[in-house]
């Protein structure tokens, strides 16, 4: 195995623990958001419950989506071809967009979810 070789593998081996990092992130948030709706959910069917349960989930998922990003930017960072170029920049604008409307969602849900507690004060 000549040197070419070896850098070929350990980047890939890198870009898949990346992308193994940026799916167990987003399946550790669907299943905490399950278990959450499951125990609090379903017992006290509170809108606020709800909105927490949301705002957690779209917290995994915008980091989830950013080690997929990443993942993707190391894929194409090794000698890339302009289709590889022109791929990533579809994905990353696609993500980007995605990471945006997802952090502006919650970045609303959480003012909803504190305005009730400064009126209590």
């Amino acid at each position: 195995m000549n040197v070419e070789e070896a850098v070929g593998r350990g980047h890939q081996l890198v870009v898949t623990a990346v992308e193994l990092v940026g799916v167990v992130v987003i399946v550790a948030g669907v299943a905490w958001a399950v278990l959450r709706f499951v125990v609090d959910g379903l017992r006290y069917r509170d809108t606020a419950v709800f909105t927490r349960i949301r705002l957690t989930l779209g917290r995994f998922l915008v980091l989830g989506l950013e080690f997929q990003l990443a993942a993707d930017i190391l894929r194409t960072a090794l000698s890339p071809t302009f289709a590889q170029i022109g791929q990533l920049a579809a994905v990353a604008a696609i993500r980007t967009g995605l990471n945006y409307v997802l952090r502006k969602e919650i970045e609303q849900e959480q003012r909803q979810v504190e305005t009730p507690r400064e009126g209590t004060r």
